[in-house]
């Protein structure tokens, strides 16, 4: 005889029931949870990966885009601003904006930029985290101006620079659709925090490089009255970093008539650098007024004399005189491990005067320094720069030297200050090394001829 089965316990099927479904459910509830810790993990590194991003820049204007391009990539938003309080902190005097199409910035292109009234304005009086599912129906929405595109939702998030507030970041319409939420908010409230750290760098990195630049110009001359003679000159400090460089240029009527340039490069972008360079511009000027003589013995009693007297890093230099000829003029040089100056005459096409150019001062004040001549006609133009201008770590030297040559004779009707204003602004080197330019350009005939005698005392 078969057992009886035993009868079922009151409540064993709902729990075989919850048994089963919890079984069926339990891969799926692991796999959305594991999915949230991958979320939650990238989203973390996102945010690491922004940090990293944002405080490398020192650029003030790169560093404010890049705060809004990475807020916007670490919560999915199609839109981004970052408003820049003015100092009375009552409204916007800046704001910088990404996510537009080029249609919806050509739309919005006779619209003024927002002040921070409206919605936008909340943040400025309220700076604390705002989200908003549906801009028109705020209380505080003001209507959009003309031509501005449909946006619906909104994240803003104060930033504050050493317990101030900067400015403030506006998040709008993430690409899923759907509003923006608490997750969304504490990693953009992280993010603002390392946003004014950044902004704090990036202003205090451009104070240095003002002070350095304005230091640096100080310490260079302005170019003399120089007639008959035309010159200019342009200096550029290194990109980066913040400081100030050994390069430098210098121009002179001597006595004899002639008219000395030279233009230098002290190894090292430090104080020290330039001190250096302050140093071996005014000796050599001195050299060059109780001295007429060829410019590579002007270099061999330079190097000797600091040789001496001084701890000199190693430089470079070009030094020149422009001399008066039966014909037009003369062009006598030596270099010190210097490039070569660039002629570029009356209608033809630039050429660099390649010759011998011995080796930098401060290496062997003993070595032989070489002269070079040169026969400059009436209204030539001769280029004196430092390697800032052409250098380029992913070009070879002479592309480069080719490109300046080219450059040049493109602007060679320019006005002498254009001309190297331009170089200076279009030169074909990666901007990481400061440049220094100097161009003389021989008078005329009639007044080579005017002031071929004797030159007057100078006061």
């Amino acid at each position: 005889m078969a057992a009886e089965k035993e009868p079922a316990k009151p409540g064993s099927e709902r729990l075989t029931h919850l048994r089963l479904t919890l079984d069926d459910q339990l891969p799926e509830a692991t796999a959305a949870h594991l999915r949230a810790l991958a979320r939650s993990k990238d989203r973390l590194q996102g945010l690491l990966d922004a940090v990293v991003v944002i405080g490398s820049e020192l650029d003030l204007p790169t560093v404010l885009h890049r705060i809004i391009t990475t807020a916007m990539d670490l919560v999915g938003a199609r839109y981004g601003a970052l408003g820049v309080l003015h100092e009375s902190g009552d409204h916007l005097e800046q704001f910088i904006t990404a996510g537009l199409s080029d249609e919806e910035r050509a739309a919005l292109a006779g619209s003024d930029f927002p002040l921070g009234r409206g919605v936008l304005g909340q943040l400025i009086h309220h700076p604390e985290p705002l989200r908003v599912n549906d801009i028109p129906s705020h209380p505080a929405s003001v209507g959009f101006p003309a031509g501005h595109p449909p946006m619906r939702t909104l994240l803003g998030l104060a930033i504050s620079v050493r317990g101030e507030i900067y400015g403030d970041l506006y998040l709008s319409e993430r690409h899923d659709g759907k509003p923006f939420d608490q997750a969304d908010e504490e990693i953009v409230r992280a993010l603002a925090v390392a946003a004014g750290i950044a902004i704090d760098n990036a202003r205090l990195f451009g104070h240095v490089r003002d002070s350095a630049e304005q230091f640096q110009r100080l310490l260079l001359p302005a170019l003399p009255d120089l007639t008959p003679f035309t010159g200019a000159a342009v200096y550029r400090p290194a990109a980066q970093p913040a400081s100030v460089g050994g390069d430098w240029y210098d121009a002179v009527v001597l006595p004899d008539g002639a008219c000395a340039a030279v233009i230098g490069d002290v190894v090292g972008h430090d104080l020290h650098a330039a001190a250096a360079m302050a140093q071996v511009r005014n000796m050599l000027r001195a050299l060059l007024y109780d001295r007429r003589t060829p410019p590579s013995e002007v270099l061999a009693q330079l190097d000797n004399t600091v040789h001496a007297i001084t701890d000199l890093p190693v430089t470079t230099v070009c030094l020149a005189r422009i001399e008066p000829a039966a014909e037009g003029w003369t062009l006598r040089w030596s270099t010190a491990g210097h490039l070569p100056p660039l002629l570029l005459s009356p209608g033809r096409h630039p050429e660099f005067l390649y010759a011998e150019p011995g080796i930098p001062l401060g290496v062997d004040p003993a070595a032989p320094r070489p002269d070079h001549t040169h026969p400059l006609p009436v209204g030539a133009t001769v280029l004196f720069f430092t390697d800032g201008l052409i250098e380029h770590p992913d070009h070879p030297i002479d592309d480069r030297l080719a490109a300046l040559a080219d450059l040049t004779g493109a602007h060679a009707a320019l006005p002498l200050d254009d001309l190297v204003r331009t170089l200076a602004d279009q030169h074909p080197s990666d901007g990481h090394d400061d440049m220094a330019l100097l161009a003389l350009r021989t008078p005329t005939k009639d007044v080579r001829t005017d002031t071929a005698a004797p030159p007057k005392p100078r006061s």
